[in-house]
């Protein structure tokens, strides 16, 4: 007969997962460690979830003292490009792979329902099932039941699935035998932290999230710093390039992804000139069921007028021009660098309202 583990296994491929692995509920204390000083020095910039759910997140045990055991798992989202082909169009946007098709959340937390469903019914037991809006380190635990190990750039790095794997965490009460971790076998490869665009690495699993393009383009509400503008290129949600260069993705295929996450047409390579005429209501339909609505349309148009101004087409010029009235000060400030960049610090810039005092008028916002 079958162990419980191999059952378990057997019913997440049925799922949907292509990884899946056991752990302790206690077999990371060394993650919790990290965090806490990752947090102290102020490397979360403006996640106030990460401090506010710190004492949730340093463990499992901590954030449900009855659980026993993990089960790791990892939905692939393999795409079937290279994701940096698009620096060549810098009129277009560049949308991190994850985000083009549907909404990973919603996937990824169905099934494991479904499992957890599954495992109750035909096991017992208490359990209680997790994606990433959680307090729950996916990432070490994920390390920890072996189905990859965490790369130089901190994310989880799969020998089969390469940098492409949603993860999900289902912990139990139940004793479940634990798998052996990954071994790291990045051994002195570095291409993921040289290939970081606003250098966010300023070592091996030391990444400062105020200067990641991921923080800067979804997470960050303010004005994106002026230092990292051009580096941010045409990325208009996230990046992918630490991912991307990864050898072991070579390993990975995208007939192994889940058929939710195939990307969008109309997101693979999306014209800035078209982006920049969203309103709100064009924003919502065009990105309904996506994660990236949760953005707004004014933190997306922002985006797109550091791109434009980047881009180095002036045909762009007519569709940033309309913002530099925006009522928004930091889409106006964003406005006005990508027609300055365009067209150099003309007349028309000079004039409007945001130009003639950036910082004050940001001040006065927030």
């Amino acid at each position: 007969m079958a162990s419980l583990e191999q059952e378990i296994r057997d019913k997440a491929r049925e799922l949907g997962f292509v990884a899946c692995g056991f752990a302790r509920a206690d077999a990371v204390p060394e993650a919790g460690a990290n965090l806490l000083r990752w947090i102290e020095d102020g490397r979360h910039g403006s996640m106030e979830w990460f401090e506010a759910r710190a004492h949730h997140r340093v463990a499992p045990t901590a954030l449900w003292p009855e659980a026993r055991s993990v089960i790791a798992l990892g939905m692939s989202y393999a795409p079937d490009r290279d994701p940096r082909a698009l620096a060549n169009q810098p009129s277009a946007g560049r949308i991190s792979v994850y985000a083009q098709g549907g909404d990973y959340h919603k996937t990824v937390k169905k099934a494991l329902k479904a499992l957890g469903r599954w495992l109750a019914d035909r096991h017992g037991g208490q359990l209680k099932v997790f994606v990433d809006t959680a307090p729950v380190m996916e990432k070490p635990l994920s390390a920890a039941a072996g189905i990859g190990w965490q790369g130089k750039h901190t994310n989880l790095v799969s020998r089969q699935h390469g940098s492409w794997l949603f993860l999900g965490v289902v912990m139990t009460s139940l004793e479940l035998q634990p798998d052996q971790p990954a071994p790291i076998t990045c051994g002195s490869c570095r291409r993921c932290l040289d290939a970081c665009p606003t250098n966010a690495f300023d070592g091996p699993h030391r990444i400062d999230a105020r200067k990641c393009i991921s923080y800067l383009t979804i997470e960050h509400a303010g004005p994106i710093p002026e230092e990292n503008r051009a580096a941010i290129g045409n990325r208009i949600y996230g990046c992918d390039d630490c991912l991307a260069v990864c050898p072991w993705n070579s390993f990975a295929t995208s007939a192994a992804a889940n058929r939710a996450f195939i990307g969008r047409e109309e997101l693979k390579a999306p014209p800035l000139a078209d982006l920049l005429k969203l309103d709100d209501a064009a924003f919502r339909a065009m990105f309904s069921g996506s994660p990236i609505k949760r953005i707004g349309v004014n933190r997306m148009i922002r985006n797109c007028l550091v791109a434009a101004g980047n881009s180095g087409d002036g045909a762009l010029i007519e569709a940033v021009r309309p913002h530099l009235q925006s009522e928004d000060p930091v889409v106006a400030d964003a406005a006005t660098w990508a027609m300055a960049a365009l067209q150099g610090p003309s007349k028309e810039c000079r004039q409007a309202p945001w130009s003639t005092d950036a910082s004050e008028r940001l001040r006065a916002s927030t």
